[in-house]
């Protein structure tokens, strides 16, 4: 049966040099019938700058939104609370992250953390790359009870200067894998007591530079920005190695050059994922076989330009698609039995989306 969804979106509404302008509102919560595909406003926080990314409880009623402007030495990481019933959104607190450009986030399994991720430009700061938090009885974040620094470069002068971790995903057992964009690593991490232990490095190719992951197991699926690929491998729950399964292009050859990767989705029975593709402005389909090898199903336009993000819907029947320079968060229908998308048409009008989250 159907029923409405709770989505939750974060949009630009301050100019940084990187991004082609900020016509959005902060956070945004709507709901959305599965059923028709109407979406109506439910709530909205203007005062959070530039909530490119977020992390929802599964009952949606705690957010927390990193804040990325590219001017500050120091990105900041936004807790609030969702009264659905009273249609209203609440600040808790905010924490500075312990470094530049907050990226990325991740609620721990568990409840208990929120892990941060910095992509870092420049110097000065703190300069880290990762930051641990925990969460208090009320939703509220403390102060980062420990970080990570990453150092090292890849062969890209532009993009690859320095390390930009990216993105954070936690396995099974507790542990972290951090994609880092700057020196093409995907870095494992023991989250402990103690603080954060660096257990394993994972080199991907010479100027890949991994930015999203998503996991099914012990299967870790890897969308490179740099070089318009998904790779694939298996984490050893042990040491925190990942062994390398597979690598495949997420658009024709011709088009490589103008493309760079974006976001990753793998559905919840694993057998398909989904790669954004900005430039080709395309959604990449690949079926994933048991062994975790991946089998390309071909590219469907996206719906507008510059695919961000991409959400499933609890019921899978669904992707969403955030085209940041469209203004458009485009509705793909998506054939369970053969993971094929296709463009039901609408979609919600929004400026400039960056993230999108459901309650689970």
């Amino acid at each position: 049966m159907a029923r409405n969804l709770l989505l939750f979106v974060g949009t630009l509404n301050r100019e940084t040099p990187y991004f082609q302008g900020a016509r959005g509102n902060g956070l945004r919560v709507l709901s959305l019938d599965e059923a028709t595909l109407e979406a109506r406003d439910l709530a909205g926080w203007p005062h959070v700058e530039n909530p490119t990314f977020l992390s929802v409880t599964p009952n949606g009623a705690r957010i927390y939104a990193n804040s990325e402007v590219a001017e500050w030495r120091e990105g900041l990481v936004t807790a609030l609370a969702f009264d659905r019933a009273a249609g209203r959104l609440e600040y808790l607190n905010c924490q500075p992250t312990l470094g530049s450009i907050a990226a990325h986030n991740v609620l721990s399994r568990d409840g208990r953390r929120l892990f941060v991720v910095n992509y870092t430009v420049g110097e000065g700061g703190p300069d880290q790359s990762l930051a641990m938090f925990d969460l208090l009885p009320d939703g509220r974040l403390s102060p980062a009870t420990a970080s990570a620094a990453h150092r090292g470069r890849g062969p890209d002068p532009q993009r690859q200067e320095r390390a930009h971790a990216h993105s954070l995903a936690e396995m099974p057992g507790g542990l972290l894998v951090v994609a880092d964009l700057g020196c093409d690593r995907l870095v494992s991490y023991r989250a402990t007591g103690n603080g954060l232990q660096r257990i394993a490095e994972t080199a991907t190719a010479p100027g890949a530079g991994p930015r999203h992951m998503a996991t099914f197991g012990h299967l870790v699926f890897t969308v490179n920005e740099l070089d318009s690929t998904v790779t694939a491998h298996r984490l050893d729950p042990g040491t925190g190695a990942l062994a390398p399964i597979d690598v495949q292009p997420t658009v024709p050859e011709q088009a490589r050059s103008g493309n760079h990767c974006s976001d990753i989705a793998v559905t919840g029975d694993g057998r398909f994922l989904y790669a954004g593709n900005r430039g080709h402005d395309s959604v990449a389909v690949f079926a994933v076989e048991g062994t975790g090898h991946l089998r390309p199903c071909g590219t469907v336009p996206s719906g507008g330009r510059t695919p961000r993000n991409l959400a499933l819907t609890p019921s899978g029947r669904h992707l969403l698609v955030a085209n940041q320079n469209s203004d458009r968060i485009s509705i793909l229908a998506r054939d369970a039995g053969t993971g094929a998308l296709t463009d039901t048409g609408q979609g919600i009008a929004i400026g400039t989306p960056m993230c999108l989250k459901f309650a689970a």
